[in-house]
């Protein structure tokens, strides 16, 4: 984040979808990259119908627990594009190195620190010390949060830089994942706070203005979407008189004459309304004259809302020539004023009351005309980024990033939210900005206005729970979540200009409970902060019911064409077998896996009086294992997630059987353990795979209500969760299962 002084996957694709990553980086033309091009019509898997239980026993609601899906809804997470861009000592992590010595946290000059403002990590990611252009874990999160129901991505930039070799990568790959068919977050980017213009210009000369990868872009009101403020994009002449507040009485005007020696496109005044609400008046610009304000009116606006010491603009349809101006307010309702001085600080200028001459000069703000600048103004829809975490909105127009709870309603018509920001945890403490590394600020675990002590931090996100509870009261159009990869903090000491510092500070991250990333994180807390988020974005989204099964005759002959009657049909990502081979952090890191071979793409369940049939499709022929490590089927029979390894009570194929025979094991008490095979027929043909069940092994005398199920292809069966999310090839996703609801 942009602090004064301060810094702040599955992994691989398949053959067929690699050449197009690699095609779109090398060999593209650059139309492609621009034109939206013929993309796939969208491979809608349903996600929102899947199920699942996390590790903490929480299983996500249904379409009939929350209703159906909002249309009017959207989710954007913040986005971190950093890892590897600023440095790769290490990597340093400070979990581990404090878990090597606890003293260190008091000793800034402990060999175990990193140089002083160099990026350490608060802990590992799932997916290992990766880099931000690793185009195998782009691919994994853009699965992850597509699935999860995150419609966008907020690019974090504030520090005055673009990355722009990382966002091209993530372009790449969503670029190619989205022609494939599936769906994949847009993205927008949140600017410099105070200091856009230089960023705002890199963006739109690399990247908007060359019209590249459009179909990522998110759009708001009908334009992309720019996290900046716009009063801050143009070079301007600030004269700032701050010494006396003039208030405007009603049938009086205020003003001030300017001479100008360069055109110019906006003008406005610093206004006062003394703290109260609803103040407005009228603001306008006249052609001076050498007598004053006597020239012909040029434009004129009816401030809305009038922001508390805030600038008041006014925005001209056409530049102004150099020359003499006058700018007037009037027609105030409620309590409104002008900043102005009694000394004459504005050479050829002049203020005026009631269009009389008087000592002094007023606050003002001249933007100079540029056609850049125009440019983008006209381009965007922006939304000023207000970075404090407790005032909440000045004026309309503007969004939030994070906040401490109970959050504010951003709007854009006062009254009418439009925004509210979700956050894991807040580096705040007693009320101002401060370090995650202080002991009291807004860990994971802060709810009910406190921070346990270490004893009472748990891994249920209590902090999370309760911002989203807010925003769900709130129930705007846009719900903002920070964060999802941010990972790394710069070290510094007690010198850090932030309340709450110590003689070894972190800022933004610090460890497990002082983070604030969702991405699953290896060891810890593992994916729970994501389930978490799935959970709630269906709560704010809403979610479709999950369709009963239509069944139909089936025979185990390999021939497929009798599945055609029966749905639903169950899907799965394309093009998301794990393939990895890439650079982590630093000279040592190096990340290998290629145990992706086929893809999972479809899948369907008939019943009928004897047996449970199930079917699976692939992208294309299915590669025969010719080991134990086959394409596997989990079922949840009792629908109980605390009953078998990870709520499983059957796995199919665990062994190799006879030709057009495999097996079926039931689990041993819970653990990555089954016993009692029994042979069932399959058939397996070019992409497609059939076999049936005996109801009877699985226990199931009457028709049950659901049956959840998964399919899996070459994970390393390590008995552990992550093997479903960086292994292999598993449908649906992660922890996710389908749901077969029978009627």
């Amino acid at each position: 984040m942009d602090y004064p002084t301060l810094s702040r996957a599955r992994l691989g694709l398949p053959s067929c979808v690699v050449a197009i990553v690699i095609g779109v980086h090398a060999n593209a033309t650059a139309q492609d990259r621009r034109m939206p091009g013929p993309a796939s019509r969208i491979w809608d898997i349903q996600a929102d119908t899947w199920v699942a239980t996390d590790a903490l026993g929480r299983t996500l609601p249904t379409g009939a627990e929350v209703g159906p899906p909002r249309a009017d809804r959207t989710v954007g997470i913040f986005y971190f594009l950093w890892l590897g861009r600023h440095g790769e000592r290490g990597p340093l992590d400070i979990s581990k190195i404090l878990a090597r010595d606890p003293t260190a946290i008091t000793n800034p000059d402990s060999p175990l620190w990193g140089p002083l403002g160099v990026p350490h990590h608060w802990g590992e990611s799932l997916f290992g010390y990766y880099v931000s252009d690793d185009e195998s874990v782009l691919h994994k999160h853009a699965q992850m949060l597509a699935d999860a129901g995150v419609d966008m991505l907020v690019f974090d930039v504030t520090n005055q830089v673009t990355y722009r070799r990382s966002w091209q990568a993530l372009c790449r790959v969503f670029h190619a994942m989205r022609r494939a068919g599936n769906r994949v977050p847009k993205i927008a980017f949140l600017c410099p706070f105070w200091t856009p213009r230089n960023v705002v210009r890199e963006l739109w000369d690399q990247f908007y203005s060359q019209e590249l990868y459009p179909q990522l872009w998110f759009y708001w009101e009908g334009k992309p979407l720019l996290l900046a403020d716009p009063d801050l994009l143009g070079e301007t002449l600030v004269v700032n008189q701050d010494e006396v507040p003039v208030q405007l009485v009603a049938g009086h005007t205020l003003g001030q004459t300017f001479t100008i020696d360069r055109p110019f496109d906006c003008v406005g005044g610093r206004l006062p309304n003394w703290a109260k609400k609803n103040s407005t008046a009228s603001i306008a610009l006249y052609r001076g004259t050498a007598t004053g304000p006597c020239g012909a009116r040029l434009a004129v606006r009816k401030l809305a809302y009038v922001v508390d010491n805030g600038w008041l603009m006014l925005d001209l349809d056409r530049s102004q020539p150099p020359g003499k101006y006058y700018i007037e307010i009037s027609e105030p309702a409620g309590r409104v004023g002008w900043w102005s001085s009694v000394e004459d600080n504005l050479a050829n200028g002049q203020a005026f009351a009631d269009r009389r001459p008087i000592s002094g000069d007023r606050a003002i703000r001249i933007r100079f005309a540029d056609k850049k600048d125009r440019a983008i103004r006209h381009f965007f829809t922006f939304r000023k980024p207000q970075p404090d975490y407790f005032t909440g909105p000045t004026g309309p127009g503007q969004w939030g990033w994070l906040e401490v709870y109970p959050q504010h309603a951003f709007y854009k018509t006062p009254g009418v939210a439009e925004q509210v920001t979700v956050g894991v945890a807040q580096n705040a403490v007693d009320g101002k900005l401060s370090v995650l590394s202080n002991p009291r600020s807004h860990g994971r675990s802060f709810h009910d206005g406190k921070e346990p002590a270490p004893a009472g931090q748990d891994e249920t996100g209590r902090n999370f729970t309760e911002q989203w509870q807010r925003a769900l009261k709130i129930d705007p159009p846009f719900v903002f979540i920070t964060g999802w990869n941010e990972w790394i903090a710069g070290r510094f000491d007690k010198n850090a200009p932030f309340y709450g510092s110590g003689p070894v500070t972190f800022v933004d991250e610090f460890n497990q409970e002082y983070s604030r990333d969702i991405e699953p994180m290896k060891g810890g807390h593992g994916d729970d902060y994501y389930y978490q988020m799935v959970d709630y974005i269906r709560r704010y989204k809403g979610v479709r019911r999950i369709p009963a099964v239509q069944s139909s005759p089936i025979s185990i002959d390999g021939n497929f064409h009798d599945w055609s009657a029966v749905s639903p049909e169950y899907r799965d990502t394309i093009g998301d077998p794990v393939r990895r081979n890439y650079r982590g952090w630093g000279p040592k890191q190096h990340y290998e896996n290629h145990t992706g071979r086929n893809d999972i793409v479809a899948a369907k369940v008939s019943i009928d009086a004897r047996y449970v049939y199930f079917y699976v499709r692939c992208a294309r022929p299915r590669v025969p294992a010719g080991d134990a490590a086959g394409t596997l089927l989990f079922l949840d029979v009792d629908s109980d997630p605390k009953t078998g390894w990870l709520g499983y009570d059957v796995v199919f194929n665990h062994q190799a059987g006879p030709h057009h025979t495999a097996v079926i094991e039931h689990n041993v008490e819970g653990q990555f353990a089954w016993n009692s095979p029994t042979p069932i027929e399959y058939r397996a043909v070019g992409t497609e795979m059939e076999l049936a069940v005996p109801r009877a092994e699985l226990g199931l005398r009457s028709l049950p209500a659901t049956l959840d199920f998964k399919w899996a292809d070459n994970i390393k069966q390590t008995g552990q969760w992550p093997d479903f999310t960086r292994n292999g090839d598993v449908a649906p996703n992660d922890r996710f299962n389908y749901r077969a609801v029978f009627r």
